[in-house]
């Protein structure tokens, strides 16, 4: 049965809704369909941002980005107190700010939280790429994975998770880079990780497309180059070239290749650089594009 509303009088599904009298009215004859609706809204009205948040009288929403997830209170400072005052309520401050991690693991939550945001910002990652690393690195917890890990290294290891999950091309030298800890220990942390958070290959592979215009915005190269660069690396899938070797090494060769045939070119230097792979690994990938799709690269 259809929950779809009908106007009893004329049969049309149009209406108007008038929050001053709080009714429901129907746009083409105006019977009133249904009255004294309950407004939702506030009861106040606001002019601008500040008389709005003057008015107010909640806070900010939960975020998973917060270790007590933004639920806590703070005690704010008022300047208009007495020197005596003004020191108790300083010290209540104090103690609030302590309570409010109370206990090793509260600690360590707020640690792993302050060491994402700081790599999220520097990576300028999305918000939701943020959440998705935050609610990873919480499941972690309640399933003891981070017991003989650093912090460090499983939160790096939950932003490249969250990375690929979401498509978000970032390659795992530049959170290493960014991170406090080697690249080796973030990548076995990562292994463990999806293992045992049910992270199929399925669900984390990345295609070497996704790295194209990320990789082209550093190089400079035209749409018409990331395009061919995209067709060919559709073409190497779809032939298996694509099984078993690093993204990052065949958007490279691919961004080589279709510079030269669209005569923007670029030195394997420069594109092993903003690829972070070597110049071997370039050359490696670009006879294997060229010799098995047989492209015909000018000289």
């Amino acid at each position: 049965m259809s929950n779809r509303r009908v106007c009893p009088v004329c049969g049309s599904t149009e209406f108007i809704y008038d929050p001053g009298r709080g009714e429901i009215i129907c746009k083409v004859c105006g019977y009133v369909i249904e009255e004294n609706v309950v407004d939702m809204g506030p009861e106040w009205r606001a002019f601008d941002a500040s008389q709005r948040e003057k008015r107010a009288r909640v806070g900010a929403p939960e975020s998973i980005l917060l270790h007590d997830k933004g639920l806590s209170t703070d005690i704010g400072i008022d300047r208009n107190l007495s020197g005596l005052m003004r020191e108790k309520m300083y010290r209540l401050r104090k103690w609030q700010s302590r309570l409010r991690v109370s206990d090793a693991a509260e600690r360590n939550l707020a640690f792993a939280l302050s060491e994402l945001d700081r790599i999220a910002s520097q990576l300028k990652l999305p918000r939701h790429v943020e959440e998705e690393a935050a609610r990873l690195y919480r499941e972690a917890v309640r399933k003891g994975l981070i017991r003989g890990r650093s912090i460090e290294s499983v939160i790096a290891a939950c932003v490249y998770a969250s990375c690929r999950l979401l498509k978000v091309p970032r390659t795992l030298d530049e959170i290493a880079d960014i991170s406090r800890v080697d690249k080796k220990e973030i990548g076995r942390s990562f292994r463990f990780i999806a293992r045992n958070l049910n992270l199929t290959p399925k669900k984390l592979f990345v295609k070497p497309t996704d790295y194209v215009n990320k990789f082209a915005d550093e190089l400079g190269l035209s749409e018409r180059v990331r395009r061919r660069a995209i067709a060919i690396l559709e073409e190497a899938y779809e032939k298996g070239l694509t099984s078993g070797k690093s993204p990052a090494g065949l958007v490279a060769a691919a961004l080589y290749i279709a510079g030269l045939l669209e005569d923007e070119k670029r030195t394997q230097r420069e594109v092993a650089e903003v690829a972070r792979v070597t110049e071997v690994t370039v050359r490696n990938r670009y006879k294997e594009l060229v010799d098995k799709l047989n492209l015909k690269i000018p000289v």
